[in-house]
């Protein structure tokens, strides 16, 4: 599924170059529940970006789903990322006027489905996280976990063949995101390859395997 080999990824910062990445090898099953782990500035987010086709690397070989998608153009990037990859973040990135199933269906008008299409999978994306019975409440009507719950939805609603969370509890109470992990650990039992970054070993322990990174490099990985 993640096939990485040698990834760098080197910043400019006015006359220095900050080396984020320093040689990568990463692989990632297909229906695998991973964690990411690392100290602030261990290129924790610059690997989740390379993941994700948000960036691509320097150098190095990577290989998503068969395709290579190490040195693609970025219109090219952000094809493979509508269709393969589901994104989470901590603050949920949720439009503040907008109701959970429009929230949901917005992502999917890239695919050019039709208006009752996109409404349809919108509708069963939020019912598969429990909130069939929210779709017409708004953000600031609804809990943190819920919105987060909307988040997922919508990264859900495309049909990706991986989700990328990134601290995806971090901005809930404990309980909140212990449900919120139970949702992850629920599709991930339907086949869909997870892969969260963290900071929190309890978010770890979820996962069948934690990766960790420091320095840009790839320290060990527990089972």
């Amino acid at each position: 599924m993640i096939q990485m080999k040698n990834i760098t990824k080197t910043y400019q910062m006015g006359t220095q170059a900050v080396h984020a990445l320093r040689g990568v090898d990463l692989q990632v099953g297909k229906g695998e529940f991973v964690a990411i782990m690392g100290p602030s500035g261990s290129g924790k987010s610059t690997l989740m970006n390379v993941i994700g086709c948000l960036d691509a690397p320097t150098s190095g070989t990577y290989i998503l789903d068969d395709v290579d998608v190490s040195q693609m153009s970025d219109s090219q990037q952000a094809r493979v990322r509508n269709k393969r990859i589901g994104f989470v973040f901590q603050q949920f990135n949720l439009l503040p006027r907008t109701t959970a199933l429009k929230q949901v269906a917005l992502p999917l008008m890239y695919g050019g489905l039709s208006r009752s299409e996109r409404l349809k999978r919108a509708k069963e994306a939020l019912a598969a996280v429990g909130l069939g019975d929210r779709m017409d409440h708004k953000p600031d009507e609804l809990s943190g976990g819920q919105q987060q719950r909307v988040a997922i939805a919508r990264a859900l609603a495309t049909d990706p063949s991986i989700i990328l969370a990134d601290e995806p509890t971090g901005a809930l109470d404990t309980t909140t995101g212990e449900e919120i992990l139970g949702i992850f650990k629920q599709l991930n039992s339907q086949g869909i390859t997870v892969v969260v970054i963290t900071h929190d070993p309890e978010v770890a322990a979820v996962a069948q395997r934690t990766i960790w990174i420091r320095d840009g490099v790839i320290q060990e990985h527990h089972a």
